[in-house]
């Protein structure tokens, strides 16, 4: 077989492992390097390969590389940057495939969410028609949990324990002043159409805490929401509220919603925390505290869960096992064998299956009065959360990450605009 350079980009919002994906994708195709040449990396993402803005990965020590696995957010760079459709905007397309020609590239690695698995499908098959096969392989990663098939996504296991210890915690301070000061603490997470993040919040319930979870699967009912509220409060003296920025009222309009759009023309959210806690001030007089969570959840290396980087890395590594086997146009997926003890093994899904395909909280993980989760929930969430995987720290008692020298890769083409 003919050696042949690869292409790593990492796409979308970051996460607390992703950088673990990395690393198991660099440290497994050098351990190929009679199939696989170089790895050269998107600069900020896929933008990296339209502007041929390529990382030689290679510059990197090996000590560099394994670094990654406890360095949180991008160590490449990331984008918000959705490729058109085929039909809308092939140039782009062919741009990636000239790139790759240019630069003797037949692997593709692509760590996101499901924005990028569709690019992958696309180039995949684009690649064929053009008469340069690449081996597309998408490696998944969001916070968001959404992608299908996969038991799980990487980057989820870390925010939800993050989510759930916070929540723990800030219910704590609030338990010990509500006789005579705050009685209402309300967190705001990630989570525009699914509830998974909201869903970790509420595993606090097993800890005793009075809580009330808003998900964007369930239509706001601000009377039932205030009844359970009030109730709460006159049961335990205080309550805490996990609402996810995807929260909506039955007309489908968020109740964070300000008016604008991101770049993928998603309408931008920001607020729903203070939505809910004036709620309550206005209806109930109450004295609350409110927080958003916001890139604190996804950050978050310190808190991250053992499980999730095992995850991020594995997949990462079976990513470019995959593609020397000769796999394409594929996402390798986590299996869940067993949830007591947990057990786990890596699988397989094709392209075709995953792309424009969004995984939504299932009926029976949310609680008949739709406030809460279920035991079949918490047996779904507890094993993701398990285990501590703590950064080193230096002797100034900060956590010691890596920052890669992002050696560039001499340009070959003329200038592309975007």
């Amino acid at each position: 077989m003919t050696k042949k350079n690869a292409f790593y980009a990492q796409s979308g919002g970051v996460t607390a492992v992703i950088n673990a994906s990395a690393c198991g994708v660099i440290e497994t195709a050098r351990k190929h390097s009679d199939q696989i040449g170089n790895v050269y990396a998107g600069r900020n993402g896929i933008i990296g390969a339209l502007t041929e803005e390529l990382i030689d990965t290679s510059q990197e020590s090996a000590e560099d590389i394994a670094a990654l696995k406890h360095t949180p957010s991008g160590g490449f760079g990331s984008c918000r940057f959705k490729l058109k459709s085929l039909e809308e905007n092939k140039r782009e397309y062919e741009r990636l495939i000239e790139v790759f020609k240019a630069h003797d590239i037949g692997y593709f690695f692509y760590n996101g969410g499901g924005d990028s698995a569709d690019t992958c499908y696309k180039v995949s098959q684009l690649s064929e028609k053009m008469g340069f096969p690449v081996q597309a392989i998408h490696v998944p990663k969001t916070v968001d949990n959404d992608l299908p098939i996969t038991d799980n996504c990487p980057g989820f296991g870390s925010v939800a324990k993050y989510i759930a210890v916070s929540t723990l915690e800030a219910s704590y301070d609030v338990r010990s002043m509500a006789a005579t000061s705050t009685k209402i603490f309300v967190i705001e997470v990630m989570g525009r159409h699914a509830g998974w993040i909201a869903a970790a919040g509420g595993l606090v319930e097993d800890d005793n805490i009075p809580v009330v979870v808003l998900f964007p699967e369930v239509e706001f009912d601000k009377e039932k929401f205030l009844a359970k509220v009030e109730g709460k409060v006159k049961e335990h003296g205080y309550c805490t509220i996990v609402v996810s920025e995807g929260c909506h009222w039955p007309d489908g309009k968020f109740l964070a919603e300000q008016g604008t759009r991101d770049a993928f023309g998603h309408a931008q959210l920001g607020g729903a925390a203070p939505v809910v806690a004036n709620m309550i001030k206005d209806a109930m007089g109450y004295k609350f505290h409110w927080a958003v969570a916001d890139y604190l959840q996804r950050a978050a290396r310190h808190l991250a869960s053992e499980s999730d980087v095992e995850q991020a890395y594995a997949l990462g590594q079976a990513a470019v096992e995959k593609a020397v086997e000769g796999k394409n146009s594929i996402m390798p997926t986590v299996v869940r064998e067993s949830s007591d003890p947990y057990k786990w093994s890596v699988g397989e899904a094709a392209l075709s299956e995953v792309a424009n395909v969004e995984k939504m909280m299932p009926e029976n993980f949310i609680s008949e009065d739709g406030f809460g989760i279920t035991a079949a929930c918490k047996a779904y969430l507890y094993p993701l959360i398990k285990g501590e995987a703590y950064p080193p720290y230096k002797d100034n008692g900060m956590p010691d990450y890596v920052t890669l020298k992002l050696a560039p890769v001499a340009k070959k083409l003329e200038t592309f605009e975007l």
